[in-house]
């Protein structure tokens, strides 16, 4: 089985990759970007079976099938809910949702050879799947501009330790161990965040899950939360967040 991954976060299509090889599956190709991905199929031979990440660095991977004519079978990765629950509900189209696991990545290839054995269309209308994937798209913030003196300063989500509100403001603390003021609330904050990646603990911080350093037990049921770098004030679980807390991490 010819397998190729398309994924723009090379840690993991470096598990997903591992996770393969524990199946006997060696991956021909692991691609990083649309571009890339587009270059690679105009000059190669198209794989059995392709992983496909649904938002690329460059964009969204469906760009690829306005390029090039695709004739692999797909398992779609996502990380957003949102495609889970509508646009993979397709016959003969399956979904993992990141971070995959084991069980069903296993599922998911058991599922691709039964369709060959039956000689089942493993087709699909990409276009009614682009149209059902882009109408729920929900666009995360990727960075956030701040402005220092008299210049602006790009700070990607990936570098942001906590969002928190102080004095009826509201500051991003990076992993570099500096805080710089934001025009926006953390109300407003609600749908911009990925919530993969961040959490509302409190009335007064939104958390990186990336930044926790430690968890420790609280008065009142509540939880205490470490940062790597963040140490200006307590970050508190709120007691009724405490049991959707432990739901995101887990």
């Amino acid at each position: 089985m010819k397998v190729v991954i398309i994924e723009d976060e090379k840690p993991a299509a470096r598990r997903l990759n591992r996770m393969l090889n524990e199946f006997g599956i060696e991956p021909i190709a692991m691609l990083y970007s649309v571009e890339e991905s587009i270059n690679w199929f105009y000059n190669n031979e198209h794989p059995d079976l392709l992983f496909l990440d649904i938002q690329l660095s460059d964009g969204l991977s469906f760009e690829i099938f306005d390029e090039v004519a695709i004739k692999s079978a797909i398992i779609f990765t996502t990380a957003y809910d949102e495609y889970a629950l509508k646009a993979f509900k397709l016959n003969s189209i399956d979904y993992l949702l990141k971070p995959i696991d084991n069980e069903e990545l296993e599922s998911a290839i058991n599922k691709y050879k039964n369709l060959q054995q039956t000689s089942q269309n493993i087709g699909f209308d990409i276009e009614e799947l682009k149209s059902l994937i882009t109408s729920t798209h929900h666009q995360y913030k990727k960075r956030f501009t701040v402005k220092i003196g008299q210049h602006l300063k790009m700070i990607s989500v990936e570098l942001i330790e906590c969002f928190y509100s102080e004095n009826k403001a509201t500051y991003i603390h990076t992993t570099d161990n500096r805080s710089y003021l934001i025009e926006a609330t953390l109300e407003q904050l609600e749908e911009k965040l990925q919530p993969e990646l961040f959490f509302r603990v409190s009335r007064k911080f939104f958390v990186n899950i990336n930044a926790i350093k430690d968890i420790i037990a609280y008065s009142n049921s509540r939880l205490k939360l470490v940062l790597k770098t963040y140490t200006t004030s307590e970050i508190i679980v709120s007691r009724e967040r405490v049991k959707d807390f432990k739901n995101w991490i887990s």
